[in-house]
Order: structure tokens, then sequence, then C-alpha cells
């Protein structure tokens, strides 16, 4: 009896994931459609950190990924050490009508590397807010370039996306969990090393739990 309980268990995993970015990137806005299929654009600057939690329910899994939403002023700053500590994975995340906040990348990267060193941490390069490119816009251009500036910086991989349409967060964040578990099963041996791909009915059923960061 007690080996069939344990069989019908579900299996829980726990994903502690970053998303960096300079301010007004739109980290917080794809957090909030992700986790609660919502957005405005009323949000204000996250102040320190905050962070939500995604509940993902599979196939005898049980995915909780708890997203830290690091404010953009923190760049480099002494107290990113203590955010990024037992984090699984990153999201880098800059506006593609602000190049500057592209031009930031390259450092939000760095400072990651550096505070992992030989512990190469997963990280994927959000470009936000496609919504907005026009024809005219120069995006067009620059997006050719994105697989050798990933393949450069050693990103995992990048996506386009739209925190106000939802376009490209989910199979944003498929696509990491999917590393993350390939990763994790080859080293703990695991049995079950398949993810099933969730319904979207699934995908938008989480829970949030946002608490105001004490390093302010």
């Amino acid at each position: 009896m007690e080996e069939e309980s344990a069989q019908r268990s579900p299996r829980s995993v726990l994903y502690k994931v970053l998303l960096v970015g300079d301010v007004g990137s739109g980290k917080t806005s794809i957090i909030k459609n992700y986790v609660h299929g919502i957005f405005s654009s009323n949000y204000k600057s996250t102040i320190g950190v905050d962070f939500a939690l995604k509940v993902l329910k599979g196939d005898n899994k049980v995915i909780r990924l708890q997203l830290w939403d690091i404010a953009g002023q923190e760049r480099y700053g002494q107290m990113t050490r203590v955010y990024y500590k037992d984090a699984v994975a990153a999201f880098i995340v800059f506006d593609v009508m602000r190049p500057i906040t592209f031009e930031a990348v390259k450092k939000w990267k760095l400072d990651i590397d550096s505070k992992f060193g030989e512990r190469k941490l997963p990280v994927f390069l959000l470009a936000n807010k496609v919504d907005l490119v026009q024809k005219e816009d120069d995006w067009h251009e620059r997006k050719k370039e994105m697989d050798k500036f990933c393949k450069e910086h050693e990103f995992v991989d990048w996506f386009e996306t739209s925190a106000k349409t939802a376009f490209g967060i989910d199979p944003a964040f498929e696509n990491m969990i999917s590393v993350l578990h390939n990763l994790y099963s080859m080293e703990r041996k695991m049995e079950d090393a398949s993810l099933i791909r969730l319904s979207p009915i699934e995908e938008r059923e989480g829970e949030i739990e946002k608490k105001e960061c004490c390093f302010l």
C-alpha cells in the first residue's frame, strides 16, 4: 500500500529563476503575464527585488518556478550576489525600442557569469516589447544578428516577447524548463526524463506570492 501511494505522489521540483535587465525593460510585466495572465501599463519600477511563484502541474510532476524580479538599479551592486544565490537559470530582458537597454545586456551577462564562476548558469535573452515595433524600425535588421550575438556571449537561446500580448513568453519559459529538466535529469540520472508540454489552461494556473524585499 505504501509503495502504491509513493507511486501516485507527484514529484515536486523547485527552480529559482532570475529576471534581470535595465529599468523599464519589462521584467515585472513579463512575470505578471506569465504567472497571473494580466498586463498593466502602470507598474512602478521594482525597488530591490520582488518574487512570484508559478506552479505547473504535469504528468506525475509539480514544477514550482520561483521567479525573482531583480530591480534594474541593482546592476553590478553587491546585493546581486545575495539575490542570485541558489538560482538555477536566468533571463536577461531588454526593450527592443530602447537600444541602450540592449547595450547593457553584456554587462548583465558578465555580472551573472562572474558571480557563478565555474558553475555556468543557463542564461536566456528576451527581446521584449516587440508589439511596439513598426515596419520602419531598425529592430528588423538588428534581430538578424541576435543568433550571432547569443552564441558569442554564451546565451542558451533568445526569444522575442511581448508582455502586453503574451507573445513568446510561454515558449521562452517552456524552453528554459526543458533545458533545466534535461540538465538535472542527466546529473541525477532520473528515470523519468520526459517533460510534457502543458496545456494553455494548465500554464495559466499559477499562484503568486509578492513580498517587499528586506534589502532596500
